[in-house]
């Protein structure tokens, strides 16, 4: 029986004595498997595909970051100083006024003696508060009606003492506030002393964990890899290289967790209770701007709406605003339209352009109205791997500088960054960012498991004060 030959057999390979080039001592892969006589060019240098991959620095930018001890943060913020309502009701003898929507503990702000301006926007109106005195009836439960306080008025103005027409019979339309009081000759025991108004928030820190394992027989073959980091150093590492992304990735999660982190309502771990993170925050008690497009000339008005409602909060002078692509250039667009040579060529001086230099078309900062803008792409809305994968947000208004507020646990008045983010922190463990290693590989001999483990772990709360400052712009 003849034994038919295969592989490098049928090739009639010639060896040859000395390294030369020829035809019939060519080792191809697929004659034998096990080496080739032309090894592959390797580019042992890692290619930088994505460019710089990492998305924290936001709160580095924007806030700062403080030791506490304990695992709840309570702080209480100023309330309002003057008294104003909306969505108030009159009846139709334009005698009295219903103010709705009130709580069970809410105060009774509006006291007999008061003048009040009460409009709908077109016609106004303004009244003094007169006996009986307003009538409080509280919430009664959670999902009860709310509660109402009921003023009995008399209106300046008017004949008959009553509400306009037009302003009779309103339902839910009616806005007032106090505009100070008035009382007849030798008057005692008048006036109305109200307590300081303040809002009570709390939150707490969560425990954000993660770990980079890798086995010991994958430490014994050492494979070197040349690269340069989002830190911005370069170099080789081996092995290590998967646990430095893990680190990074988790540098990543510990400002992503700040921004997302939610708090729980039903049950969903033992121990787990969520935490409010930034967009949480200006959710419940910030400024949302749905569908805004400011994009050439007609996005400067869309733009001023933001700022009048900017003039009823705080008026902070300084903001930051963090976007994502599209919005930014629908901002470049708005500014752009305002120059008057924008359509029929380009301006040189109010860009700030040369004749002999690139055209510059975008814009870090504007100054509107008395509050100064300063504009900044926020990766994290771009990346496609983060929330450029949803693209519901568009971007964040942050007011720059600091607020004053009674930290309860201190038991004073402390200032604050807007925002910051409060870490676990004592003379014995430090929790803003931890890392340690258990295993039996790499001269670690803390288990007989065979292998490498680095933890990475950190306990932290971000805190958003005074966010009716800050604005959530969404598609």
């Amino acid at each position: 029986m003849a034994i038919a030959s295969s592989g490098a057999a049928l090739q009639h390979l010639t060896p040859r004595p000395v390294k030369g080039l020829f035809a019939d001592n060519y080792l191809a892969l697929s004659a034998m498997d096990f080496t080739q006589q032309f090894l592959p060019e390797v580019y042992e240098k890692e290619v930088e595909r994505y460019g710089k991959r990492t998305v924290s620095g936001f709160l580095r930018m924007v806030g700062a970051e403080m030791p506490m001890a304990s695992d709840r943060i309570v702080w209480s913020e100023q309330g309002r100083l003057h008294i104003a309502h909306d969505g108030v009701d009159s009846n139709p003898a334009g005698t009295q006024i219903t103010i709705n929507g009130l709580g069970d503990t809410d105060q009774s702000l509006i006291g007999e003696g008061q003048t009040l301006v009460i409009s709908n926007g077109t016609v106004t109106a303004k009244a003094r508060v007169v006996t009986p005195v307003p009538v409080f009836t509280p919430e009664t439960s959670a999902g009860a009606a709310d509660g109402t306080l009921v003023v009995n008025i008399k209106v300046y103005g008017e004949a008959s003492a009553a509400l306009p027409a037009a302003l009779q019979s309103a339902s839910g339309t009616l806005n007032i506030f106090v505009f100070g009081s008035e009382y007849a000759k030798g008057s005692a025991d008048v006036g109305n002393s109200f307590d300081a108004s303040f809002t009570h928030f709390e939150n707490k820190p969560i425990i954000i964990r993660d770990k980079y394992t890798v086995n010991g027989s994958d430490v014994a073959q050492i494979g070197w890899v040349e690269v340069t980091t989002e830190m911005g150093t370069g170099g080789y590492l081996w092995y290590l290289k998967s646990e430095h992304e893990s680190r990074l990735r988790f540098e990543d999660y510990l400002e992503m967790s700040m921004v997302e982190a939610e708090k729980a309502v039903g049950a969903i771990a033992t121990g787990v209770t969520g935490s409010e993170g930034m967009f949480e925050a200006i959710e419940s008690r910030g400024l949302i701007y749905n569908g805004s497009d400011f994009d050439g000339a007609g996005g400067l008005g869309q733009f001023d709406d933001i700022l009048s409602e900017l003039d009823k909060q705080g008026a902070i002078e300084e903001n930051m605003l963090f976007l994502d692509r599209a919005k930014s250039l629908e901002i470049d667009n708005m500014l752009a339209a305002q120059n008057s040579y924008g359509a029929g060529g380009t301006s040189y001086g109010v860009f700030n352009n040369e004749e002999d230099m690139a055209l510059n078309l975008g814009f870090s900062g504007f100054r509107r109205g008395s509050y100064d803008f300063y504009k900044t792409d926020w990766k994290y809305l771009n990346d496609s791997t983060t929330r450029g994968s949803i693209g519901d947000v568009e971007g964040v208004l942050v007011p720059a500088g600091t607020s004053t507020v009674y930290d309860e646990i201190l038991g004073q008045n402390v200032a604050r960054p807007f925002l910051h983010v409060r870490y676990r922190a004592s003379e014995a463990e430090d929790r803003r960012m931890k890392s340690w290693i258990t295993g039996s590989v790499g001269g670690n001999y803390t288990s007989a498991t065979d292998e490498m483990n680095v933890h990475f772990l950190s306990e932290r709360a971000l805190c958003v004060q005074a966010a009716n400052n800050f604005l959530l712009l969404k598609k």
